[in-house]
């Protein structure tokens, strides 16, 4: 450079170009790399970048899997259509059963509740035991039960299994269930909380043994 006013003016004007350069260098270097004025084509590069990394993402799962050994034993053959039905029906039949049963064993509790706790706390007398709010509706529960077993021994005596419609029995006695059950559910705290109170008392207390010792 020469010295003077014309030096000191072009190197004023270099130092201006370099910090532009080292301006737009870090520009680059920070920017995004899609711009909000990409093209079309750039668009289409960055799908087909999403698609590649899917791509490889997918083959390197499939190299990490476990390799299946060429000896392993071939599946055994699908079982025919037929042997499918029998096998279904013989589990619906176990299940109709095990329905009945557990309905037969629930109203013969029910029997021995009316008989042994509801029927003697009646006769008693008792003043200040209400009966009544304590098993609730419990009566028309064990009528209902009733009828319900008595639908079902119906809808399967003497008719072969792939004839039984039990569906047919629950839509029949559907509103009965809702009417009585609803009532023992509403009165079932109130009856817990009369419960409690009544066992706090010794005289009614002694009452509730006897019904106890009885059932057993």
């Amino acid at each position: 450079d020469c010295p003077g006013k014309d030096g000191t003016g072009g190197r004023k004007r270099n130092l201006t170009l370099l910090r532009n350069k080292l301006y737009m260098g870090q520009r680059r270097r920070t920017e995004p790399v899609v711009e909000s004025t990409t093209t079309a084509g750039d668009h289409g590069n960055l799908r087909r970048s999403q698609s590649d990394r899917t791509e490889y993402s997918q083959k390197l799962q499939e190299k990490m899997a476990p390799q299946v050994v060429s000896s392993t034993p071939a599946t055994p053959p699908q079982e025919d259509e037929e042997a499918v039905s029998r096998r279904m029906m013989a589990r619906r039949v176990k299940i109709i059963a095990e329905l009945m049963q557990t309905e037969k064993d629930y109203i013969s509790d029910l029997d021995l509740c009316i008989k042994e706790v509801i029927q003697p706390l009646r006769n008693k007398q008792i003043a200040r035991f209400d009966v009544d709010g304590v098993f609730s509706n419990i009566e028309l529960v064990h009528q209902l039960s009733a009828n319900l077993l008595s639908l079902l021994e119906e809808a399967t005596t003497d008719v072969e299994p792939s004839m039984q419609i039990i569906g047919e029995v629950f839509l029949q006695i559907k509103g009965p269930l809702e009417d009585t059950y609803k009532i023992y559910c509403y009165h079932h705290d109130d009856a817990h909380t009369m419960l409690e109170y009544y066992e706090k008392d010794e005289e009614l207390k002694q009452h509730l043994r006897d019904c106890v010792q009885s059932l057993k």
